[in-house]
């Protein structure tokens, strides 16, 4: 036994994780679970979704005005496709016809993905959003960059026969 014990010190890291195996097994631990679907831990670059499929554009509504019936406009923040932090402002103009809300005309307010996405999309985001019905109706809008920045220079615009014109 004495010859042995030196045999068995020089391979203590293998005996001890057996024994350390053996011990959990036979107190009544729960088996280790192999997993039923191969691909149900993917690695890095793996995955069950195929890296061809377009991903949908999340996207939150920040400000809405309706203006009697003449006008509509939204403001929607549109997350990046490849920064998820950055986003875009997208401002919206709808007209009345026919009974239902229909898009007339659609523009940035800013670049595109010049924007951060969540003081975009949190409480207070936004600083200025006037919009008034003459003609042409003007739409003014000021957006929190970030709580310590502030808010943005104010971008104006004008609806003119319902398609948005930078002022």
């Amino acid at each position: 036994m004495i010859k042995n014990f030196r045999t068995l010190t020089s391979w203590g890291i293998a005996v001890a994780a057996a024994a350390t195996a053996t011990i959990g097994a036979t107190t009544g631990g729960p088996p280790n679970p192999s997993p039923a679907d191969p691909q149900a831990r993917p690695t890095a670059g793996q995955g069950k979704e195929t890296q061809t499929e377009p991903r949908t554009t999340e996207r939150r509504r920040i400000a809405s005005s309706v203006l009697d019936r003449d006008f509509k406009f939204t403001l929607t923040a549109l997350r990046s496709q490849t920064d998820p932090l950055a986003a875009s402002v997208r401002l919206q103009v709808f007209t009345f016809k026919d009974g239902a809300w229909r898009e007339s005309d659609r523009a940035l307010v800013g670049k595109a993905d010049s924007w951060f996405w969540f003081p975009l999309t949190g409480r207070h985001a936004v600083c200025e959003f006037s919009t008034s019905v003459t003609e042409p109706a003007p739409v003014a809008v000021s957006m929190l960059i970030t709580p310590s920045i502030g808010c943005s220079p104010t971008e104006n615009f004008r609806i003119d026969n319902g398609q948005i014109v930078p002022a």
